[in-house]
């Protein structure tokens, strides 16, 4: 069963991923990695209570997150 993931956590963990390539792109400071942070936080939060509003553990729910993020099916398969 494909565990459903609203628009608005796909997107809070795209944000989140491209503030890790910014803090990337630069010398490592505190504050340059603070945005990823707040972005991860956030990320985190939401997914806790998707899951639980879904009925799914937490762990199947962020794993099916970073898969579709991270590693997006190829167009048409």
């Amino acid at each position: 069963m494909a565990i459903e993931l609203s628009d608005e956590l796909i997107e809070l963990e795209r944000s989140a991923e491209a503030e890790r390539e910014k803090a990337l792109a630069g010398p490592y400071s505190v504050e340059a990695w603070q945005p990823w942070r707040d972005a991860a936080e956030a990320v985190q939060a939401a997914i806790t209570a998707h899951a639980e509003a879904i009925g799914q553990p937490r762990f199947d729910v962020e794993a099916a997150l970073k898969k579709l993020v991270r590693h997006p099916e190829p167009e048409g398969a």
